[in-house]
């Protein structure tokens, strides 16, 4: 589970570390605006021995910074709720949205120190020029071990100038990442409503912190 934390992480920096990420995403077709960062990211994180070490601060910062505007996480947290997305308030809504992205920034964050030597194989790409909505396919190669294949799903979203291609699924080696909450957070709603979901968010978000708080400690 760590490893696909990991890796799924690095193709989501891959799409947003950019330094005038909305301008390159309004600019450039889904599989060009991936491939133009990728190489950029990963020499990034193999030199930055921060992050490698573990630094949990730095991580989020980076992330919060050039990572987030390149995410549709409305989009990401309805179908990982699912159909109890219709359930809950406006109010409710931005609640969860929130709370999802600044679980996703933290597991990610811890999880990226585990990073170490994998390269990213791009595989051919076509879309028509109507399409909105579209598949990216990627292997990601480890030494001394089996490729993965990473697909990550981008829509186009039209808002003036925060609109642009957004990142709104990864499939890692056929997992989805937001369908994998899907079960876990339907249960939650189903024990204690919405706001039990929103209340269980706030406590992972919570025990995460404190894990790298106590991390940084050591």
């Amino acid at each position: 589970m760590k490893r696909f934390f990991v890796l799924t992480f690095l193709m989501f920096m891959a799409t947003g570390l950019v330094s005038n990420g909305v301008a390159l995403a309004q600019a450039l077709t889904p599989d060009a605006l991936v491939k133009s960062v990728t190489d950029d990211v990963l020499k990034t994180v193999r030199q930055d021995k921060d992050i490698q070490n573990g630094n949990s601060q730095k991580t989020i910062a980076l992330v919060q910074a050039k990572v987030l505007p390149s995410f549709n996480f409305n989009r990401m947290t309805s179908l990982a709720v699912g159909r109890d997305w219709n359930k809950a308030t406006p109010q409710q809504k931005e609640q969860l949205t929130n709370l999802f992205r600044d679980l996703l920034v933290r597991t990610y964050s811890n999880a990226l120190s585990s990073y170490r030597d994998q390269t990213v194989r791009y595989k051919p790409f076509t879309m028509q020029p109507e399409e909105t909505d579209v598949l990216v396919r990627t292997e990601v190669l480890q030494p001394g071990g089996r490729p993965i294949q990473l697909d990550y799903s981008l829509n186009l979203v039209d808002k003036g100038k925060d609109g642009g291609w957004k990142v709104y699924d990864v499939v890692v080696g056929g997992v989805s990442l937001v369908t994998n909450y899907r079960d876990t957070f339907a249960q939650e709603v189903r024990n204690g409503g919405i706001d039990g979901l929103i209340q269980s968010l706030a406590d992972k978000n919570r025990a995460l912190e404190k894990k790298a708080q106590d991390a940084q400690k050591r």
